[in-house]
Protein backbone atom coordinates (compact mmCIF):
# COMPACT_ATOMS: atom_id res chain seq x y z
CA UNK A 1 0.00 0.00 0.00
CA UNK A 2 2.89 2.26 0.91
CA UNK A 3 4.58 1.69 -2.39
CA UNK A 4 0.93 2.31 -4.28
CA UNK A 5 1.04 5.18 -2.76
CA UNK A 6 4.88 6.74 -3.27
CA UNK A 7 3.74 5.63 -7.04
CA UNK A 8 0.75 7.74 -7.21
CA UNK A 9 2.63 10.72 -5.52
CA UNK A 10 5.24 10.73 -7.52
CA UNK A 11 3.67 10.43 -10.94
CA UNK A 12 1.15 13.97 -9.14
CA UNK A 13 4.69 16.03 -8.94
CA UNK A 14 5.66 14.87 -12.06
CA UNK A 15 2.37 15.67 -13.38
CA UNK A 16 2.68 19.52 -12.19
CA UNK A 17 5.44 19.70 -14.78
CA UNK A 18 3.98 19.41 -17.78
CA UNK A 19 5.92 19.53 -20.93
CA UNK A 20 5.10 18.91 -24.74
CA UNK A 21 5.32 15.18 -25.26
CA UNK A 22 6.99 13.00 -28.08
CA UNK A 23 5.85 9.77 -29.14
CA UNK A 24 8.62 6.67 -29.09
CA UNK A 25 7.86 3.02 -30.05
CA UNK A 26 9.52 0.53 -28.50
CA UNK A 27 9.52 -3.59 -29.39
CA UNK A 28 9.09 -5.91 -26.38
CA UNK A 29 9.03 -9.09 -26.11
CA UNK A 30 5.79 -10.81 -24.84
CA UNK A 31 7.47 -11.59 -21.59
CA UNK A 32 8.84 -8.22 -21.22
CA UNK A 33 5.07 -6.77 -22.17
CA UNK A 34 3.22 -8.86 -19.50
CA UNK A 35 5.90 -8.11 -16.59
CA UNK A 36 5.31 -4.09 -17.71
CA UNK A 37 1.21 -4.48 -18.05
CA UNK A 38 1.13 -5.72 -14.66
CA UNK A 39 3.27 -3.14 -13.14
CA UNK A 40 0.89 -0.99 -14.40
CA UNK A 41 -1.89 -2.49 -13.10
CA UNK A 42 -0.74 -3.31 -9.57
CA UNK A 43 1.12 -0.32 -9.09
CA UNK A 44 -1.28 2.45 -9.95
CA UNK A 45 -0.01 3.62 -13.71
CA UNK A 46 -2.48 5.28 -15.99
CA UNK A 47 -0.29 3.48 -19.05
CA UNK A 48 2.37 1.83 -19.34
CA UNK A 49 3.96 5.27 -20.58
CA UNK A 50 3.67 6.47 -17.44
CA UNK A 51 5.39 3.68 -16.23
CA UNK A 52 8.19 4.02 -18.44
CA UNK A 53 8.44 7.61 -17.96
CA UNK A 54 9.12 7.11 -14.71
CA UNK A 55 11.73 4.54 -14.81
CA UNK A 56 13.38 7.00 -16.71
CA UNK A 57 13.34 9.98 -14.49
CA UNK A 58 14.52 7.44 -11.88
CA UNK A 59 17.29 6.55 -14.00
CA UNK A 60 18.50 10.27 -14.58
CA UNK A 61 18.33 10.51 -10.74
CA UNK A 62 20.38 7.62 -10.46
CA UNK A 63 23.04 9.02 -12.61
CA UNK A 64 22.87 12.23 -11.49
CA UNK A 65 23.35 10.83 -7.87
CA UNK A 66 26.43 8.61 -9.40
CA UNK A 67 27.69 12.03 -11.39
CA UNK A 68 27.83 14.20 -7.47
CA UNK A 69 29.47 11.56 -6.10
CA UNK A 70 31.90 10.97 -8.69
CA UNK A 71 32.90 14.98 -8.49
CA UNK A 72 32.86 14.51 -4.54
CA UNK A 73 35.18 12.07 -4.92
CA UNK A 74 37.72 13.72 -7.65
CA UNK A 75 37.30 16.86 -5.34
CA UNK A 76 40.14 18.38 -3.07
CA UNK A 77 39.83 16.58 1.17
CA UNK A 78 38.54 18.89 3.01
CA UNK A 79 38.84 18.64 7.48
CA UNK A 80 38.04 15.97 9.29
CA UNK A 81 34.61 14.52 9.92
CA UNK A 82 34.79 13.51 13.20
CA UNK A 83 32.36 13.55 16.43
CA UNK A 84 34.06 16.99 17.17
CA UNK A 85 33.28 18.18 14.02
CA UNK A 86 29.16 17.04 14.78
CA UNK A 87 30.07 18.96 17.75
CA UNK A 88 30.78 22.08 17.13
CA UNK A 89 27.83 21.88 14.00
CA UNK A 90 25.54 21.39 16.90
CA UNK A 91 26.80 24.59 18.56
CA UNK A 92 26.57 27.04 15.95
CA UNK A 93 22.81 25.40 15.22
CA UNK A 94 21.67 26.27 19.09
CA UNK A 95 23.74 29.81 18.94
CA UNK A 96 21.65 30.96 16.13
CA UNK A 97 18.52 30.00 17.58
Amino acid sequence: MIALAAANLAKFCQGAHTCAMSTMNISLPDTLKSFVDEQVSQRGYGTSSEYVRELIRRDQERWQLRNLLLSGAGSAPTAVVDAGYFDGLRERAKAKR
